[in-house]
Protein backbone atom coordinates (compact mmCIF):
# COMPACT_ATOMS: atom_id res chain seq x y z
CA UNK A 1 0.00 0.00 0.00
CA UNK A 2 2.51 2.66 0.75
CA UNK A 3 4.60 2.02 -1.81
CA UNK A 4 1.72 2.86 -4.23
CA UNK A 5 1.82 6.74 -2.47
CA UNK A 6 5.10 7.76 -4.33
CA UNK A 7 3.28 7.07 -7.98
CA UNK A 8 0.47 8.35 -7.09
CA UNK A 9 2.14 11.82 -5.55
CA UNK A 10 4.40 11.25 -9.33
CA UNK A 11 0.94 11.16 -11.07
CA UNK A 12 -0.45 13.91 -9.39
CA UNK A 13 2.81 16.40 -10.00
CA UNK A 14 2.80 14.96 -13.84
CA UNK A 15 -0.90 15.93 -14.39
CA UNK A 16 -0.25 19.35 -12.84
CA UNK A 17 2.45 20.14 -14.88
CA UNK A 18 0.44 19.34 -18.13
CA UNK A 19 -2.24 21.45 -16.96
CA UNK A 20 -0.30 24.63 -16.41
CA UNK A 21 1.94 23.73 -19.16
CA UNK A 22 -1.37 23.75 -21.42
CA UNK A 23 -2.04 27.32 -19.53
CA UNK A 24 0.96 28.15 -21.21
CA UNK A 25 0.61 26.55 -24.72
CA UNK A 26 -3.21 28.43 -24.90
CA UNK A 27 -1.56 31.85 -23.45
CA UNK A 28 -3.42 31.89 -20.36
CA UNK A 29 0.32 32.55 -18.79
CA UNK A 30 2.39 35.46 -20.15
CA UNK A 31 6.29 35.14 -20.04
CA UNK A 32 7.71 37.27 -17.07
CA UNK A 33 4.43 37.15 -14.73
CA UNK A 34 4.46 35.88 -11.26
CA UNK A 35 2.75 33.49 -9.90
CA UNK A 36 1.27 33.43 -6.74
CA UNK A 37 1.47 29.98 -4.82
CA UNK A 38 -1.71 30.62 -2.72
CA UNK A 39 -3.63 32.09 -5.78
CA UNK A 40 -2.65 28.62 -8.00
CA UNK A 41 -2.32 26.20 -5.05
CA UNK A 42 -6.47 27.44 -4.70
CA UNK A 43 -7.31 27.31 -8.28
CA UNK A 44 -5.47 23.47 -8.91
CA UNK A 45 -7.37 22.40 -5.83
CA UNK A 46 -3.55 21.19 -4.68
CA UNK A 47 -1.30 21.71 -1.36
CA UNK A 48 1.12 23.82 -1.53
CA UNK A 49 3.66 21.12 -1.14
CA UNK A 50 2.58 19.48 -4.57
CA UNK A 51 2.57 22.91 -6.25
CA UNK A 52 6.26 23.58 -5.32
CA UNK A 53 7.17 20.28 -6.49
CA UNK A 54 5.24 20.73 -10.18
CA UNK A 55 7.37 24.41 -10.13
CA UNK A 56 10.50 22.81 -9.56
CA UNK A 57 9.59 20.16 -12.85
CA UNK A 58 8.47 23.38 -14.72
CA UNK A 59 11.59 25.34 -13.68
CA UNK A 60 13.99 22.20 -15.39
CA UNK A 61 11.95 22.32 -18.31
CA UNK A 62 12.70 25.62 -19.00
CA UNK A 63 9.24 27.24 -18.56
CA UNK A 64 9.37 28.85 -15.04
CA UNK A 65 12.11 30.13 -13.49
CA UNK A 66 12.34 30.86 -9.46
CA UNK A 67 13.90 33.87 -8.05
CA UNK A 68 15.43 33.84 -4.06
CA UNK A 69 12.60 36.10 -2.08
CA UNK A 70 11.32 36.71 -5.19
CA UNK A 71 9.76 33.37 -6.21
CA UNK A 72 8.09 31.83 -9.11
CA UNK A 73 7.71 33.51 -12.43
CA UNK A 74 6.97 32.59 -16.19
CA UNK A 75 10.31 32.13 -18.20
CA UNK A 76 11.27 34.58 -20.86
CA UNK A 77 13.25 32.76 -23.58
CA UNK A 78 16.41 33.98 -24.78
CA UNK A 79 17.27 34.44 -28.50
CA UNK A 80 19.67 31.34 -28.22
CA UNK A 81 16.39 29.48 -27.00
CA UNK A 82 14.49 30.67 -29.58
CA UNK A 83 16.56 28.90 -32.29
CA UNK A 84 17.09 25.80 -30.49
CA UNK A 85 13.37 25.54 -30.71
CA UNK A 86 13.16 26.01 -34.40
CA UNK A 87 15.87 23.91 -35.21
CA UNK A 88 14.29 21.13 -33.34
CA UNK A 89 11.15 21.76 -34.87
CA UNK A 90 12.47 21.34 -38.19
CA UNK A 91 14.42 18.40 -37.51
CA UNK A 92 11.27 16.83 -36.05
CA UNK A 93 8.20 18.28 -37.69
CA UNK A 94 9.48 17.95 -41.63
CA UNK A 95 10.86 14.19 -40.91
CA UNK A 96 6.86 13.74 -39.44
CA UNK A 97 5.20 15.09 -42.29
CA UNK A 98 7.26 13.25 -45.20
CA UNK A 99 7.41 9.96 -43.56
CA UNK A 100 3.60 9.78 -42.42
CA UNK A 101 1.00 7.20 -43.27
CA UNK A 102 -1.46 8.92 -45.60
CA UNK A 103 -4.42 8.13 -43.44
CA UNK A 104 -2.82 8.26 -40.11
CA UNK A 105 -5.70 8.96 -37.43
CA UNK A 106 -3.54 12.52 -36.89
CA UNK A 107 -4.82 13.44 -39.99
CA UNK A 108 -8.03 14.58 -38.76
CA UNK A 109 -6.84 16.15 -36.21
CA UNK A 110 -4.57 18.59 -38.40
CA UNK A 111 -7.72 19.39 -40.58
CA UNK A 112 -10.01 20.25 -37.06
CA UNK A 113 -6.80 22.28 -36.24
CA UNK A 114 -7.15 24.58 -39.68
CA UNK A 115 -11.28 24.51 -39.06
CA UNK A 116 -10.22 26.24 -36.07
CA UNK A 117 -7.51 28.66 -37.34
CA UNK A 118 -10.16 29.86 -39.98
CA UNK A 119 -13.05 29.96 -37.89
CA UNK A 120 -11.34 32.41 -35.13
CA UNK A 121 -9.81 34.40 -37.68
CA UNK A 122 -13.37 35.05 -39.13
CA UNK A 123 -13.92 36.19 -35.49
CA UNK A 124 -10.53 38.23 -34.86
CA UNK A 125 -9.98 35.66 -31.94
CA UNK A 126 -5.99 35.89 -32.65
CA UNK A 127 -5.26 34.79 -29.37
CA UNK A 128 -7.51 31.74 -30.82
CA UNK A 129 -6.15 31.19 -34.27
CA UNK A 130 -2.63 31.16 -31.67
CA UNK A 131 -3.93 27.92 -29.96
CA UNK A 132 -4.93 26.66 -33.18
CA UNK A 133 -1.46 27.34 -34.60
CA UNK A 134 -0.15 25.02 -31.78
CA UNK A 135 -2.74 22.34 -32.13
CA UNK A 136 -1.74 22.13 -36.06
CA UNK A 137 1.89 21.40 -35.18
CA UNK A 138 1.25 19.29 -32.76
CA UNK A 139 -1.00 16.88 -35.03
CA UNK A 140 2.17 16.83 -37.39
CA UNK A 141 4.37 15.36 -34.69
CA UNK A 142 1.60 12.58 -33.85
CA UNK A 143 1.99 11.31 -37.35
CA UNK A 144 5.25 10.36 -36.06
CA UNK A 145 3.49 7.76 -33.88
CA UNK A 146 6.19 8.40 -31.12
CA UNK A 147 4.61 9.09 -27.43
CA UNK A 148 8.10 10.52 -26.72
CA UNK A 149 7.80 12.61 -29.40
CA UNK A 150 4.78 13.52 -28.30
CA UNK A 151 5.59 14.59 -25.06
CA UNK A 152 8.73 16.34 -25.77
CA UNK A 153 7.31 18.18 -28.14
CA UNK A 154 4.49 19.70 -25.59
CA UNK A 155 7.48 21.30 -23.83
CA UNK A 156 8.81 22.77 -26.81
CA UNK A 157 5.43 24.31 -27.79
CA UNK A 158 4.87 25.56 -24.37
CA UNK A 159 8.26 27.69 -24.81
CA UNK A 160 7.39 28.45 -28.02
CA UNK A 161 4.33 30.06 -27.01
CA UNK A 162 6.11 31.89 -24.17
CA UNK A 163 8.54 33.39 -27.03
CA UNK A 164 5.27 34.39 -28.93
CA UNK A 165 3.35 35.88 -25.89
CA UNK A 166 6.50 38.54 -25.72
CA UNK A 167 6.26 40.17 -28.74
CA UNK A 168 2.37 41.07 -27.99
CA UNK A 169 1.15 41.07 -31.17
CA UNK A 170 -0.68 37.64 -32.05
CA UNK A 171 -2.45 39.05 -35.92
CA UNK A 172 0.96 39.99 -37.17
CA UNK A 173 2.71 36.71 -35.62
CA UNK A 174 -0.16 34.07 -36.63
CA UNK A 175 -2.10 35.79 -39.48
CA UNK A 176 -0.16 34.96 -42.58
CA UNK A 177 0.27 31.07 -41.32
CA UNK A 178 -3.22 30.75 -41.68
CA UNK A 179 -3.53 29.57 -45.16
CA UNK A 180 -0.06 28.67 -44.95
CA UNK A 181 -1.36 25.77 -43.03
CA UNK A 182 -4.64 25.21 -44.87
CA UNK A 183 -1.70 24.76 -48.33
CA UNK A 184 0.00 21.81 -46.12
CA UNK A 185 -2.92 20.35 -44.97
CA UNK A 186 -3.98 19.75 -48.84
CA UNK A 187 -0.85 18.74 -49.72
CA UNK A 188 -0.98 15.78 -47.30
CA UNK A 189 -4.41 14.96 -48.41
CA UNK A 190 -3.53 14.72 -51.71
CA UNK A 191 -0.70 12.58 -50.56
CA UNK A 192 1.97 14.78 -51.68
CA UNK A 193 3.87 14.45 -48.42
CA UNK A 194 7.39 15.51 -49.73
CA UNK A 195 6.47 18.77 -51.22
CA UNK A 196 4.32 19.43 -48.07
CA UNK A 197 7.76 18.51 -45.68
CA UNK A 198 9.40 21.18 -48.12
CA UNK A 199 6.47 23.83 -47.93
CA UNK A 200 6.55 23.12 -43.75
CA UNK A 201 10.63 23.37 -43.61
CA UNK A 202 10.15 26.77 -45.68
CA UNK A 203 7.51 28.37 -43.51
CA UNK A 204 9.55 27.53 -39.98
CA UNK A 205 12.66 29.27 -41.68
CA UNK A 206 10.43 32.48 -42.64
CA UNK A 207 8.37 31.99 -38.85
CA UNK A 208 11.67 31.64 -37.04
CA UNK A 209 13.23 35.14 -39.33
CA UNK A 210 10.45 37.11 -37.94
CA UNK A 211 10.09 35.94 -34.63
CA UNK A 212 13.71 36.41 -34.44
CA UNK A 213 13.72 40.17 -35.90
CA UNK A 214 10.53 41.14 -34.01
CA UNK A 215 12.07 39.75 -30.47
CA UNK A 216 15.63 41.57 -31.17
CA UNK A 217 14.36 45.24 -31.65
CA UNK A 218 12.43 44.60 -28.60
CA UNK A 219 15.02 43.67 -26.54
CA UNK A 220 17.05 46.94 -28.29
CA UNK A 221 13.66 49.63 -27.66
CA UNK A 222 14.50 47.89 -24.05
CA UNK A 223 18.07 48.54 -23.89
CA UNK A 224 19.25 51.51 -21.81
CA UNK A 225 19.48 55.08 -23.74
CA UNK A 226 16.57 54.09 -25.48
Amino acid sequence: MTSELPNNAQSLNDRMAELIRQKIVHGEFSPGQRLSEAALSESLDISRNTLREVFRLLTKEGLLKHEPNRGVSVAIPSIAAIIDIYRVRRLIECQALAQAYPRHPAKKHLRDAVDMALRCREAADWQGVGTANMEFHMAIVELADSERLNVMFSHILAELRLAFGLLNDPEFLHAPYVDMNVKIVELFEAGKLQEAAATLNEYLVHSERIVLAVYARRISDASPGK
